[in-house]
């Protein structure tokens, strides 16, 4: 077929990675409340997740390659 690669999903994996940074960014003050600390790294794991998605999904196909 003439469209087949028009067809395809792309960086499905990204998308993925950025839903899962916002589920633990949300849910970090909840994971576990007598213990903050945990907490504090679920949020800054939720962070960097996060931006691996969206660095992926957004940045890494527009920029050029030498």
């Amino acid at each position: 077929m003439v469209h087949n690669e028009h067809n395809k999903s792309r960086n499905s994996g990204s998308f993925g990675l950025i839903i899962f940074g916002a589920l633990l960014l949300f849910l970090a003050p909840n994971i576990n409340p007598s213990n903050p600390i945990l907490g504090t790294i679920a949020l800054i794991g939720g962070i960097v997740i996060g931006g691996i998605g969206f660095y992926l999904k957004f940045i890494a196909g527009r920029v050029k390659k030498a």
